[in-house]
């Protein structure tokens, strides 16, 4: 029970951090990613901040459940790819996403049932290789 309420305290947390941040809106994270546009460095802030604390959450992380996988491998790289290409192109990322769906927005709807489907397609297709 006590891990519950600290994981519901840390989502409730990053939700807040995501909306303060306006990570939440697409066009802002777009307009972030834009560097050869109209280029929106304000979100240089959010990464500040938030390296740090991913930092301590690393070195306190619980030993028995950190990954043993160091090679840069395929997988890894079209991993990579295919989630830069989908922030790039929508201005989501999963953690933004599910925030926004309080919204009720029909993309935001849209990208989540994506990227679902994306997941579970990853699933069967991992298990079955």
């Amino acid at each position: 029970m006590r891990a519950l309420a600290i994981a519901t305290t840390c989502g409730l947390l990053f939700g807040l951090g995501l909306t303060v941040s306006a990570m939440i809106d697409p066009a802002k994270v777009l307009g972030f990613l834009d560097i050869a546009g109209d280029w929106d460095p304000s979100l240089i802030l959010v990464m500040a901040g938030a390296i740090p604390v991913a930092a301590l959450g690393y070195m306190f992380r619980r030993q028995d459940k950190a990954t043993t996988q160091t090679a840069i491998d395929r997988r890894l790289l079209l991993g990579a790819t295919l989630f830069g290409i989908g922030w790039g192109l929508v201005g989501y990322c999963p953690g933004p996403a599910l925030a926004s769906l309080s919204f009720g927005d029909a993309k935001t709807l849209l990208f989540v049932a994506a990227m679902l489907v994306g997941m579970a397609a990853f699933e069967v297709w991992n298990r079955r290789g």
